[in-house]
């Protein structure tokens, strides 16, 4: 191995005194390919296993807490006993090669989509239109009642009690990307008049319902992560200022890391007061040191990895680069890093190991990522 990617090879200790590997984090990464019931499938247990076993923190795809809460199509669940074989199948692969296993429970809130969820319809903090993923339109979600709040909450309870019974080593709170929690906090999506108003009130009962049932059904090593988004373009919407006030409060809460959902790890604040300044840098001095915070976005390269640790983020996450090349850890480690494959290839036949109804969204330019046949193109 080149020495100086040594630092991404070391140990981390979390605050439950957890020791996690090294420093590289699969992010949970939307993958449309579980049974239409949201129980796992046989697709992506091998999918899920390849791209755990170098990491030293693997994070299942986003899964729902209740039938209303579903966001995507093919999302996994982790909402009934139904779940479970499939679950404990997952974490067993996860975590076989020395991976701490954990599961994102989720919610998708205004973002649901109407098509999946049992009465047809997205409920949201405030009344809101949204466009979800892949909708061409545009749908309305209703208000939540102060009983499906409640309800809600008792929904992440239980989907902990879940993945603790499925073995796995942990699960991360999804406060992020414009669902349920993060609505809760949003300026843009939360006008209620009510308790829940209260714009850090939500985020905080889930935080409570969930390590109440860790101390009461897990272990002291069980892993609790939150993850959330710095600002929103909405307005008025999460700013980096709200953020500071979130990321204060969430540091006196019994959790084990931070996660920021970030498309650049090195990008700057929109606007307002820290206009400019680096998120990240922003965030660890808010965090002082108290917590570990995961950082991502576009680590595509080895350069690219070790260029994100130096931002001071301890722990790194990699989403669209581990789907392209789930050896991205190993050819570092072995000096191969001249090997990594960092660009879409939508003429390999092995569809870069991916589920084929992911390769598909790849393949029609769902997200954004290096191509290789876009680079031909530019080349002629």
């Amino acid at each position: 191995m080149n020495e100086k990617y040594t630092p991404l090879f070391k140990s981390l200790k979390l605050p439950n005194g957890v020791e996690v590997k090294n420093r590289f984090v699969l992010a949970p990464l939307t993958h449309v390919s579980s049974n239409e019931d949201g129980t796992i499938s046989d697709i992506e247990i091998p999918y899920i296993e390849k791209r755990s076993k170098d990491v030293g923190i693997s994070i299942s795809a986003a899964s729902y807490v209740e039938p209303l809460g579903q966001a995507f199509p093919g999302q996994p669940s982790v909402s009934k006993d139904a779940d479970l074989p499939g679950l404990k199948k997952q974490a067993e692969v996860m975590k076989k090669n020395g991976a701490k296993a954990l599961i994102q429970i989720h919610h998708g809130g205004a973002m649901s989509l109407p098509g999946l969820t049992p009465t047809g319809e997205a409920a949201a903090p405030s009344e809101v239109e949204v466009r979800g993923f892949g909708q061409q339109e545009t749908h309305v979600a209703r208000e939540l009642t102060v009983e499906e709040i409640e309800h809600s909450i008792e929904s992440f309870a239980k989907a902990t009690k879940i993945a603790i019974d499925a073995g796995f080593d942990g699960i991360e709170i999804h406060g992020a990307n414009h669902y349920l929690i993060h609505q809760f906090f949003s300026p843009y999506y939360n006008r209620r008049e009510d308790a829940w108003g209260d714009h850090l009130k939500y985020p905080l009962a889930i935080i409570e319902a969930v390590t109440k049932v860790v101390r009461e059904h897990g272990t002291p090593d069980f892993i609790v992560g939150y993850r959330f988004s710095p600002e929103e373009v909405e307005s008025p919407g999460i700013s980096m200022e709200l953020t500071e006030k979130l990321v204060k409060a969430l540091t006196e809460q019994p959790l084990d890391y931070l996660h920021v959902s970030l498309m650049d790890i090195h990008s700057t604040t929109r606007d307002g007061r820290y206009k400019g300044e680096q998120r990240v840098k922003l965030l660890l001095e808010w965090i002082d040191g108290k917590l570990p915070l995961i950082g991502i976005g576009s680590i595509f390269t080895a350069e690219d990895a070790i260029k994100a640790l130096d931002t001071g983020a301890p722990l790194i996450a990699l989403g669209r680069e581990l789907l392209l090349d789930h050896e991205f850890v190993a050819k570092i480690e072995q000096g191969r890093e001249d090997e990594i494959v960092s660009e879409f290839d939508p003429e390999r036949t092995d569809l870069h190991e991916l589920p084929k109804p992911l390769w598909e969204q790849f393949n029609a330019k769902f997200y954004p990522l290096p191509r290789k046949d876009e680079k031909a193109t530019e080349t002629k």
